[in-house]
């Protein structure tokens, strides 16, 4: 392994960066020589051996003579998936356990090992229950992975799924909370610290392998997808008091002055918690319930919208109305949350022509214009009640070239401000029954005739990833728009070419709104709020600088700009809803620690 390596290196002093081909050059030579065909070297094995040996080996590596300039583009060179961190963020996936939904949607997935709408052959599924999906274990496995992948995991998104999140019992989010601080914390985790964890499930009767799970469950998930017995019916029979995870919930508790240390201690960490994401029905969304997210440190709430039509939700066994989503919607904007929403075509009941006229008035009425949306087709999964709608020819699947070209009209469609974040889920072929399987369905949009030397304006369209930043070609630009309860601001630099490098987003809270609703929104609320501050660029590690967007000074400026905005619009303080790794960012550009925000004043 050491001569390959050596090898790469000497190439890479040549001729700068490698790429797949030259560096599978290199690979193929050496397999060649051992036989070739077990692949004994890869990529994907080179760069976790090349962190070891520097770490392990101080003198082999010292002769590999490397310098700084020389080992960032080995680590370029090497890096698996640099897409993974190209926003600027690492992002973490975690899974709570399976729980009750109080949902019964028609085309949700019904999948007894996990909670509702998730399969287990999902990626993060296959993670969640590999570490009993304890929040702990799954964050000390991903960072564990990201990092021998070649990706800087100073700056972590923490993105917690699994269904509704409000229907777990506060206690066990206060528990899931602390814990996934407590993983970046502690990281790397030592092994007899995971193995102590992992034990401890182990020993209540709680197995991790899937052959063990699929014959723990099989004859309960056939009962349900045959409809003899009713998911939540199910649920409390694997996962009950009576069960052994029963006697696991005993001591997935934990308190605030818990999380709070924790907390705390990750303001300075190695690994910082920049952003925290959960996902709920925006019907259970109401201003005690926001209160206890911000102190919980989430920054971004996931809603499930799926459409915004009465007649397709009813038919989908959807239960919101207009009038709960639009309040959700405010409440959210007035709190400071990103507003990341899931919206659905070819529903049951839709057709493509009212899916396109629906999406066009989800980004553009005043009363919803979400920031991100995951926007996907529905398909068709094992064990739903769409399943009957389908075998009586009632719902089918929207032809493939109809679907790219429906998908490439609403990206079109989406504004400057909103970022159309995937438009697939991550659910294995083997279990779609009917629908589109293809992994790359983002892809064929975006190279379809609809958006071919079309202005796509949507944000992921036109990030600049991982490509470098030349100052002086940056321009701020102002985009303003009217909500039901605020006037917002998206800030955001931008290339000659219309590419996006950094931006803000700033709420304005209309004063009747903020009024009205005195006794009932914290008396921190009122002011104008910064919702979210992003710079692109691959993630740079904090306190070094380096080629990308980031450490430039741009989101300092984006801040400074939002001030001077607030403060002529008759503002005399601004919040920031800053994530717990940001704190100390925001205190050095002069805001103070509150109990939900910090603050400025003006």
């Amino acid at each position: 392994m050491y001569e390959v390596l050596a090898d790469i290196v000497d190439a890479i002093r040549t001729k700068g960066p490698l790429d797949a081909l030259e560096l599978g050059r290199i690979l193929n030579a050496h397999n060649k020589r051992v036989g070739g065909a077990q692949r004994a070297y890869s990529k994907k094995r080179m760069l976790p051996y090349y962190l070891k040996l520097k770490e392990e080996d101080p003198d082999a590596w010292a002769a590999l003579d490397i310098d700084e300039e020389l080992e960032r583009q080995l680590f370029t060179t090497l890096r698996m998936k640099p897409r993974r961190t190209a926003s600027g963020v690492a992002t973490i996936t975690v899974i709570t356990k399976p729980h009750a939904c109080s949902g019964h949607c028609l085309y949700c997935p019904n999948d007894v090992r996990m909670p509702k709408s998730y399969l287990h052959r999902e990626p993060a599924c296959q993670r969640a229950e590999r570490n009993y999906f304890d929040p702990y274990l799954q964050v000390a496995s991903r960072l564990r992975a990201l990092t021998q992948m070649g990706h800087a995991c100073d700056k972590i998104e923490l993105i917690i799924l699994g269904g509704s999140w409000t229907d777990y019992p506060e206690s066990y989010q206060t528990w899931f909370m602390a814990e996934l601080f407590r993983a970046l914390n502690e990281a790397p985790a030592s092994s007899e610290e995971l193995r102590v964890r992992r034990d401890r499930y182990r020993e209540v009767g709680i197995d991790g392998r899937d052959e063990v799970l699929e014959a723990q469950t099989c004859e309960v998930q056939t009962a349900v997808n045959e409809g003899t017995i009713d998911y939540n019916d199910a649920i409390v029979k694997l996962y009950g008091a009576k069960s052994a995870w029963g006697r696991v919930a005993a001591w997935q508790a934990a308190s605030f002055d818990e999380l709070f240390a924790q907390q705390r201690i990750n303001e300075k960490a190695v690994h910082r918690v920049v952003g925290l994401v959960v996902e709920t029905r925006p019907e259970t969304l109401d201003a005690p319930t926001l209160a206890r997210l911000r102190a919980l440190g989430c920054t971004k709430v996931q809603i499930g919208v799926q459409s915004l039509r009465p007649e397709v939700l009813a038919l989908n066994n959807r239960p919101v109305d207009e009038t709960a989503l639009r309040r959700a919607f405010e409440l959210l904007r007035v709190f400071g949350f990103k507003i990341h929403t899931h919206f659905m075509v070819n529903l049951y009941g839709s057709s493509i022509v009212d899916d396109e006229a629906d999406y066009v008035r989800f980004v553009n009425d005043a009363a919803f214009q979400p920031d991100e949306v995951k926007l996907y087709p529905c398909v068709l999964v094992e064990g739903t009640g769409l399943v009957e709608k389908h075998g009586s020819g009632q719902w089918q699947p929207y032809a493939e070239n109809e679907l790219v070209e429906l998908l490439a009209r609403d990206v079109l469609a989406t504004p400057a401000f909103t970022r159309v974040s995937r438009m697939i889920r991550d659910i294995s072929a083997v279990d779609i029954v009917a629908g589109s399987k293809k992994t790359n369905l983002r892809q064929m949009v975006e190279a379809s005739d609809v958006l071919r030397d079309a202005a796509v304006r949507e944000i992921r369209f036109r990030e600049i990833a991982g490509d470098e930043v030349e100052l002086d070609e940056l321009a701020l630009e102002e985009v303003a728009y009217e909500t039901t309860n605020t006037s917002e601001r998206f800030l955001q630099w931008v290339t000659p070419r219309g590419k996006i490098a950094g931006f803000l987003r700033l709420s304005l809270p209309h004063a009747e709104y903020v009024s009205a609703r005195a006794g009932e929104l914290p008396d921190e609320l009122g002011c104008a709020m910064i919702r979210e501050v992003h710079v692109y660029g691959q993630v740079a590690n904090l306190h070094r600088a380096d080629g990308s967007a980031q450490h430039l000074g741009l989101g300092r400026q984006l801040v400074e700009r939002a001030c001077v905005i607030a403060h002529d619009a008759g503002f005399g303080r601004i919040n920031v809803i800053s994530s717990v790794g940001t704190r100390d960012y925001y205190r050095r550009l002069g805001f103070g620690d509150g109990d939900l925000y910090q603050t400025r004043e003006l």
